[in-house]
This record gives structure tokens, sequence and C-alpha cells, in this order.
């Protein structure tokens, strides 16, 4: 594939993991300074309402949703202003709350500060990102012994104007974890019915692929071919903070190494070993190992290679292109994931 048409695919994918989005909450209304009027009373008490409180700015986790590319281009988001409060202490109207759906996995974080806000995760689950201001108190709330007729109210209090991150981490049972060309994508096409972009070249997987494993039966799995690792990953060389996010979510890891590496035990530890630099909750994931492009290998080969990987991983030999260990490697998987529920 040409460098324009790659370019072209990537531009025009629909797969979108990171927004920044400004967003204004609503202003609170005003209480009222009213005072009732009766006849035959010359000044009536005091009867002003308070003010409804601005709108609010919510995100709601949407299992159908996949990608943040519906917010790629809203830029602004703007909640409604609170009604101001009334006579005979009637109570201004809410300003209209914005509730944007999300993928389950969004990480909500403040711009400014780079602290993280909260996380959805549940589908239905609404977290406010940014209230609205509260609505002001009427003046039927300072009658008192001493001034029986108050002729003032709260204003209400203004909204909130802050620029946001919105983050998304692939929620997927199997993150695979490999050098760039490690053969994920290859896996991924023939474990599942996932079609990734396959070429000869770093960062092919330019975005996460998703692909549905079925296991004996009616059983099934989701796993995800993330952009490739590389080292200094951790320090966001490459693609690396992109891709270490998503390997967060995963409820277990497949490391995966080709037998044509030049140190394939060393290459492990360096895979290893951004992971821990990154997250070192990541190493307490069940992991598995598979040696790739193994059809390269006879009996004996594989046995002095064995030798020279850590004891800690089970090992799996396998060949996506030549269907070997595939099963073996399914059998594993499952045993993981199950073991991780």
């Amino acid at each position: 594939m040409s460098v324009h048409k790659k370019n072209r695919k990537v531009q025009g994918s629909n797969f979108v993991d990171y927004v920044k989005i400004n967003c204004r909450s609503g202003k609170g209304g005003a209480g009222s300074a009213h005072l009732r009027k009766e006849k035959f009373v010359a000044k009536g008490g005091p009867d002003g309402g308070d003010g409804g409180r601005g709108g609010h700015i919510i995100l709601r986790g949407n299992r159908q949703m996949w990608t943040l590319l519906h917010l790629k281009y809203r830029k602004h988001i703007i909640a409604g202003p609170g009604e101001n409060g009334g006579k005979q202490t009637s109570t201004g109207k809410d300003g209209d709350d914005i509730i944007l759906d999300v993928p389950l996995g969004t990480v909500a974080r403040d711009a400014d500060t780079g602290e993280i806000d909260f996380e959805i995760t549940e589908d239905g689950e609404e977290v406010v990102l940014l209230a609205g201001g509260r609505g002001g108190l009427g003046n039927a709330h300072f009658k008192s012994a001493t001034n029986q007729t108050p002729r003032f109210a709260q204003p209400g209090e203004p909204g909130d104007d802050k620029w946001k991150i919105l983050e998304l981490k692939i929620l997927a049972d199997v993150g695979l974890v490999g050098f760039p060309n490690a053969g994920k994508s290859t896996l991924l096409s023939v474990i599942s019915a996932a079609k990734p972009e396959i070429a000869n070249y770093a960062f092919t997987t330019l975005t996460p692929n998703l692909g549905m494993v079925y296991y004996r039966g009616d059983r099934s799995f989701v796993m995800a071919d993330i952009p490739g690792i590389i080292e200094g990953a951790a320090e966001g060389k490459g693609l690396g903070l992109t891709f270490l996010r998503h390997i967060e979510r995963n409820a277990a890891l497949l490391f995966m190494v080709p037998c044509d590496a030049d140190d394939v035990a060393e290459e492990y530890r360096i895979l290893i070993n951004e992971l821990e630099k990154y997250n070192p909750e990541l190493l307490d994931k069940n992991r598995i190992l598979a040696i790739t492009k193994a059809d390269m290998l006879d009996d004996e080969l594989k046995e002095e290679l064995k030798a020279e990987l850590p004891k800690e991983i089970k090992t799996v030999f396998i060949s996506s292109v030549a269907q070997q260990g595939i099963q073996e490697l399914k059998d594993e998987l499952w045993k993981l994931i199950a073991d991780n529920k």
C-alpha cells in the first residue's frame, strides 16, 4: 500500500479515542425579591421564590458505542441557564442538562491539570462532568423578626467554563502486546472475523482493531489488536502512550514475539519493562507468551528456545499462516479469561 493510500485510510477512520472539548455549564437563576400585594395590606410579606440551578453537562455510558467520533467536531458544549424565581415562592425551572453518550471505558480529565475526574464503566451510568451554578435564594428565606419585608434576594451562581479531555480505553478480554510487525494483526484476522490492515511496516495498526473470537461452541471472547509498542513507549515515543492507555482495560494480555527475533527472551523483557514503567499494576494481569512464525522451527529448535524463555509465563508456539497452535492458544486464553472472572 502506498503512503498516500495509507494516509487516506487513517484520516477516514471512524475510530476516535481522544477529544478535547470546551464545556460551559448553565448559570443559576436569580432568586426573586417579590413582596406579596394583598388588598387592604399596605406591605405584604416576602414571597420571592428561588432561582433554578443551571444545566449540568453529564456523561452517560452507552455499551452500543465504541468511538468518540460524534464529539470530534463538537468543540463547545453549552448547557442552559436556570430560570429566575417567581412570586408566591415559585422556584424557577432548572436549566436544560446536556447529556453526552460515550463508550464504556471513557476517561474524563481536566485539560489544564491533567487530573482524572472519573471513568465511565457501566452501561447507563451517568456522571456530572461540569455542574451548573446553583440558583439564588428568594427573599422569603431572609425574613426575620427584625426584617419582616426583606427586599433583596441572591443572584444565581455563574456556570463553570472548562476544557475537558475525554479518552477512550478499549474494553476487551485479551489485549495483544508486541513490537510492530510481531504478527498481531495476522493472528486477529485468522482467529476472528476481524479484517485488520496487514502490511510489513511499523505501526500498520494505527487504531485498535477488535475481533470476536468464538470458542468451542457458543462461548466467545473479544480480542484487541492495539498499535505496536516500541522501546520507550512509556516515555511517549512512537504511539506509546496511546497504546498503553488501551492495554489498561484488557482482562488478560497475550505477548507476541516472533521466533526470528534477534533475542526472543530480551524482546519479551523489554515489553514487560515498558508496561511496568507506565503502570506496574499491568503486570498483575494474567498473561501468556506466543512465539509466532513457529512453522519455521522444528521440535529441537522449539525446545532450545523454550529453555531460554522465562519459566513464570506459559508459552505457546503458533503460526497464524500455517494454522499451527491456534486451538491450543485459544484454550490457554480461555483459561486466563475464566480465571479473571
